[in-house]
């Protein structure tokens, strides 16, 4: 038997503290980009001309749409519909960007050293689920960064990154230890990681979620000057149409997630489904975001029902994390509390 090493875990804990203020710090980054994205509105509005082009010896920075009252989607001042990089300086979200790399990297070692003191793989119970999913979800945001101008979104994935941790450390907190016989197996490898990744992406989807439905309530009392913070977030439509695209391919790993499941209760148990509430609660998120994609892709349900859908589902994610695992007993009550 692997023995646990106690102070290593210790480390670890550290780890996840210093990693929590680094997102604090990226927090505060984001925020400031969002309230000079404020004032960009702010100036961009109020002139009675449009500032010089840049071909014609001027900056360029904003070009506004008098007639429309809205900014132009060209102008270098906004970010556009494709979520691509604009020249516009932005040196709070390039902070921001900086020092939830940093973070993130803090947070690997954390978990990384809690694997290796307690011996294998860093989540076998709820604190460790969450630690580890926090740490995707930034991995996740960051590695969309690569393609897709994101930085919008760098509040909600940093808070709820924080969020995550903070749950852990004070309403789960769990000391290093040996897995419970049920869970010495390699499944545990398969089926909880790639239930952790669907749940980040999930957890993006969820962001972008509620950005469309803020940004289309927005678009609809059609009041630009109220912009303010939403002004560096894309139009509703691209917003939705990212968030379809992720929730494929998080639905692709839930459903990875399901089956692994099932090959393990059968090794576990000799039974591939037993109705245990973990098991119908693993399939009612399958189900809803089925739904949310059969929907969308065959009968139009796009805009705001599937922005509700994917915020339903996300919903359910956390029920089942949550809920199922502190209040509900049976065969996968491995909460650790």
């Amino acid at each position: 038997m692997t023995t646990v090493n106690e102070t290593l875990g210790q480390y670890s804990e550290l780890f996840m503290l210093l990693a929590a203020l680094t997102y604090t710090v990226a927090l505060m980054a984001f925020a400031a980009d969002l309230v000079r994205a404020r004032k960009i509105t702010a100036t961009a509005v109020a002139p009675a001309r449009e500032p010089i082009p840049a071909a014609a010896g001027g900056t360029g920075a904003v070009r506004w749409s008098h007639e429309s009252g809205k900014a132009d989607d060209h102008g270098d001042g906004v970010v556009d519909d494709s979520m691509g990089y604009r020249s516009l300086r932005r040196p709070a979200a390039r902070i921001g960007v900086a020092v939830s790399v940093l973070g993130l990297i803090i947070h690997a070692a954390g978990v990384i050293s809690r694997g290796i003191a307690a011996g294998r793989v860093p989540w076998g119970n709820m604190y460790e689920f969450a630690t580890t999913g926090a740490m995707l979800v930034m991995a996740v945001f960051l590695t969309g960064l690569l393609f897709r101008d994101l930085r919008f979104l760098g509040t909600f994935i940093t808070g709820l990154a924080l969020v995550m941790l903070m749950a852990g450390a004070v309403a789960f907190p769990t000391p290093v230890a040996q897995l419970i016989p049920a869970l010495q197996s390699y499944w545990l490898v398969i089926h909880v990681s790639v239930a952790v990744l669907a749940a980040a992406i999930f957890t993006l989807t969820f962001a972008l979620s509620v950005l469309q439905l803020a940004k289309a309530r927005l678009d609809k009392a059609d009041k630009p000057r109220a912009a303010g913070l939403l002004r560096l977030v894309p139009n509703p439509v691209s917003l939705e149409q990212l968030a379809y695209r992720l929730n494929a391919i998080g639905f692709i790993l839930w459903t990875f997630t399901l089956m692994a499941g099932a090959i393990w209760a059968e090794a576990a148990w000799g039974r591939y489904w037993g109705w245990d509430t973990k098991e119908v609660w693993t399939f009612v998120i399958w189900v809803v975001y089925a739904g949310y994609l059969h929907a969308r892709a065959t009968r139009g349900w796009d805009g705001t029902r599937a922005a509700w859908l994917s915020i339903t589902g996300y919903l359910c994610v956390i029920f089942n994390f949550v809920v199922v695992n502190v209040y509900f007993s049976g065969l996968h009550s491995y909460s650790g509390l």
